[in-house]
């Protein structure tokens, strides 16, 4: 995580900053998707959890290697009018370094009845509505990506936490979508 590279989105009067980003965001999947690249990590320098979205900026970690390898897929394809790249460039030395994982939680009611109908056919549809009420659902007031699973064709919702500081650097390895539970981000 020595390099760095950030994707700004221009503003635009007829898509807004989220939705750009959403589409910028599963491009960039796709990208990690075919190189089956776990060097790669994300982190959102804009992000405001206030309006709990993302910001303008999409920032881009890893090694200047793996990072040269990304840009020669030409994954921005369609979305070069709505963006500027910087170069790759080192990371400051005075960065802290946090991680970014995804959030997840069991929050769609209807659905939890579904598996639990599943699972016990000798279940009625109203006595799985009295086991799972509408108030277990749980929301998050987490920033957030609106995707579309490519296996399922579902729109989910992609929340995702930057956490605290970390004392020290922690390596590992990130997931398709540049996240990862234990590996560190820099963050300047």
């Amino acid at each position: 995580m020595d390099h760095y590279l950030d994707i700004k989105l221009l503003p635009d009067p007829e898509f807004p900053v989220p939705m750009l980003m959403n589409a910028l965001f599963t491009k960039l999947h796709r990208a990690l998707v075919q190189l089956d690249n776990k060097h790669i990590g994300v982190s959102f320098p804009k992000v405001d959890q206030k309006k709990i979205h993302m910001g303008n900026v999409l920032r881009l970690h890893g090694s200047a290697q793996h990072l040269q390898q990304l840009q020669e897929q030409n994954w921005l394809k369609g979305m070069r009018d709505h963006t500027e790249q910087s170069e790759i460039a080192p990371v400051p030395d005075h960065a802290e370094h946090y991680r970014v994982s995804r959030k997840q939680v069991k929050s769609n009611a209807v659905r939890l009845r579904r598996r639990y109908l599943k699972r016990h056919p000798e279940v009625t549809d109203k006595d799985a509505e009295g086991l799972i009420p509408d108030t277990l659902e749980k929301r998050l007031d987490l920033p957030y990506l609106q995707l579309k699973s490519n296996s399922t064709g579902q729109q989910f919702r992609l929340f995702l936490i930057h956490q605290p500081a970390q004392a020290q650097v922690t390596e590992g390895e990130f997931n398709s979508y540049g996240l990862s539970t234990n590996a560190t981000v820099p963050w300047f």
